[in-house]
């Protein structure tokens, strides 16, 4: 997990000040893109207050309920995030701009959405820039979407993916109320808000893919896998590694369980020894490994 959240309190920030400016621009322009707009960044400010609680329930100790700790919290929250997404920000907004289309409305006086368009694609630009640049540093030389495949932590691209739809859901706006001014095309005002409805259930679906991915139990990269088991039968006691099994249970701890063959005429003392080196051989490259189950089992006839 990243070791700041600076990108989700500036996406929050930014997200509640605009929200308010939207609605009130949308109201006295009578703007249903502008109104879209508004739902869409209130969806936001919620689902940072989500991924923000979400991070501190995932930090609670184990517990005898919860043995291997309340890591998984996180992912629960991200997948609750992506289905207000979808009905909060999507749902409203496409049913806002499918009322204004079969009954199209001219905008009163633009005035306040083109400056609230303006304030938004500041504060928009300058929180998706820092969630970019936070994004970036947990890439590892890999490209932006892989990265994001195979990241744990869903707060980070969660925010990414927000403000990214966020700057291009404005353009969008901006570009249709523009135009339908210019043109006396008042329907454009509502296909706005159905692009921006269409725009954040895209948007949900990626992101309720990944997180629920996350939510039923991701393993370890192949590489990773690889590595272990060659860490693991460099041990003199080991014959064979049979399986290896792993789950994510937070961005930052894999529950590890293996399956091993010692060499035959090993005692339970010899046993118990290889047991303590393997459990430390892994944890000292790889230190997000939390817990380390260690079966033996008797080679097959």
């Amino acid at each position: 997990m990243a070791k700041s959240n600076i990108s989700i309190y500036s996406a929050l920030v930014a997200n509640l000040v605009i929200a308010v400016t939207k609605f009130i621009a949308g109201i006295f322009s009578n703007s249903s893109a502008m109104i879209a707009e508004g739902v869409h960044s209130l969806a936001d400010t919620i689902n940072q207050l989500l991924i923000l609680f979400g991070i501190r329930q995932s930090k609670k100790p184990p517990d005898a309920t919860r043995p291997f700790g309340y890591g998984k919290e996180l992912y629960f929250w991200s997948f609750i995030v992506s289905i207000i997404i979808f009905g909060l920000g999507g749902g409203v907004s496409v049913y806002q701009g499918y009322l204004h289309i079969i009954k199209p409305e001219m905008p009163g006086d633009l005035t306040w959405n083109y400056a609230v368009l303006g304030i938004s694609f500041l504060f928009e630009g300058s929180s998706l820039l820092i969630a970019a640049s936070a994004f970036n540093k947990t890439r590892k030389g890999q490209s932006w979407w892989p990265a994001i495949k195979r990241s744990k932590d869903p707060s980070a691209f969660l925010v990414l993916f927000e403000d990214g739809a966020a700057v291009l859901g404005l353009t969008v706006v901006a570009i249709c109320l523009y135009t339908g001014h210019r043109f006396h095309l008042p329907w454009l005002d509502g296909l706005a808000s159905l692009l921006v409805g269409v725009l954040l259930v895209g948007v949900s679906f990626i992101l309720a893919r990944e997180s629920r991915s996350l939510l039923m139990g991701e393993g370890l990269a192949t590489a990773t896998r690889q590595r272990i088991s060659t860490l693991v039968q460099q041990d003199d006691a080991v014959k064979k590694i049979k399986h290896i099994l792993s789950t994510y249970q937070s961005p930052e701890e894999v529950l590890l369980i293996l399956i091993i063959i010692f060499k035959e005429g090993l005692d339970t003392n010899e046993i118990n020894d290889a047991v303590l080196r393997i459990r430390a051989t892994v944890k000292r490259e790889f230190s997000f490994v939390h817990f380390i189950l260690i079966q033996p089992e008797a080679l097959e006839k």
